[in-house]
């Protein structure tokens, strides 16, 4: 029981960290949301604002600046949570993949390799408590945005949204979240 217990948690800790991985690269955490009479869809990522031409299909992107420009707190805040979810997940993963009970590391102590695993769980549900409110305060501000600009009846043309790298990232931290529940709470 105990050895696929650990396997799940490793298997859905994997897969999101991988999800908050390409959370914290890709470009889209806001898409526009105006109607079907644009031709082009507009995504900005944490790191580069990308324009897609909707009649012939041609992607071009701008990187910002610099990365120590000044940028929105938003961009700012989300990079920072984000990066440090990810090297969190990637240290857990690691200690976790060494205390897992079908690896032959430390095999003749299995109380030290129980402990890696409980190690593991703490470590990745900080960094998953990282990247949740890394992508929510990213989301939370573009609604915020947005709710301004609609409650004093200012349309600038564009209007973002939720884009799907802000969903990857909360769905990537959720699951760690989870793999955290299953490591600290369900492992005897």
């Amino acid at each position: 029981m105990s050895a696929a217990l650990q396997t799940t948690a490793f298997g859905l800790a994997l897969l999101s960290t991988l999800f908050l991985l390409l959370a914290t690269c890709t470009d889209c955490w806001m898409v526009n949301a105006d109607d079907s009479l644009e031709v082009s869809h507009k995504c900005r990522g944490l790191w580069r604002e990308c324009v897609t031409n909707m009649q012939d299909g041609v992607r071009t992107c701008d990187q910002y600046d610099s990365i120590l420009a000044d940028h929105p707190v938003k961009i700012v805040v989300t990079r920072t949570l984000l990066i440090a979810a990810d090297l969190l997940a990637g240290l857990a993963l690691t200690t976790l993949l060494l205390g897992l009970d079908c690896i032959k590391f430390l095999k003749e102590d299995p109380c030290v390799k129980l402990k890696m695993c409980y190690g593991a769980g703490i470590i990745l549900g900080i960094g998953s408590i990282l990247g949740l409110v890394g992508s929510v305060w990213y989301a939370v501000d573009v609604y915020v945005e947005r709710a301004m600009l609609v409650s004093h009846n200012i349309f600038l043309g564009v209007h973002y949204d939720f884009g799907w790298s802000c969903w990857l990232g909360m769905a990537g931290s959720t699951g760690c979240l989870a793999a955290s529940i299953l490591l600290t709470c369900c492992l005897h």
